[in-house]
């Protein structure tokens, strides 16, 4: 395996959530090579489960086009310094009116490392109830509650194209 360092970047544009540019990196034998990347802060997903359902979103993802993306709720890392569990319960607030009173980290995964540096981190909710207020989207946010039966995983997995959330419901399948 072939070790690199950082030697050079530029930021080519900068918008609310990412940057994008060129990173050169040198590599042992001294040769040097020049990517395209996207900085991206980070997200947590929040694959939320009771004793019956799985509960997902419906939402749409204009960048690839889907009108109806199936998902967990998820979050980006907006807020500077929050501890990503803290993030993790906000999002399942906001996004299905839910708070948890047991949860654990599953896994963490970088879901594009041939351009991106964004990782994902995938917490378990569990021992779910109603939160004060209910569900708060955020204001350019379009979002569909769906609470999946779990006896019927599998459609739910065969409706899904969002990674995050084939990685969780996978694991939910084998767990």
């Amino acid at each position: 395996m072939s070790e690199f360092e950082v030697i050079g970047e530029e930021v080519q544009w900068q918008g609310r959530i990412l940057k994008g540019g060129s990173e050169t990196y040198r590599y042992p034998d001294g040769s040097e090579n020049t990517f395209d990347k996207v900085w991206h802060p980070g997200a947590v997903g929040v694959l939320a489960v009771d004793e019956t359902h799985v509960w997902l979103v419906k939402q749409p993802r204009e960048a690839a086009r889907l009108h109806h993306s199936l998902e967990i709720p998820a979050g980006k890392r907006d807020r500077p310094g929050e501890p990503l569990l803290d993030l993790a319960k906000r999002e399942l607030v906001e996004e299905i009116g839910k708070q948890a009173s047991n949860w654990r980290e599953l896994l963490s995964f970088y879901p594009t490392p041939g351009f991106c540096d964004e990782r994902m981190w995938i917490f378990v909710a569990e021992g779910l109830s109603d939160a004060a207020g209910g569900p708060a989207p955020e204001d350019d946010e379009h979002i569909e509650i769906v609470p999946w039966p779990l006896a019927d995983l599998d459609g739910a997995i065969s409706q899904v194209e969002d990674a995050k959330t084939l990685i969780a419901l996978l694991w939910l399948a084998k767990s």
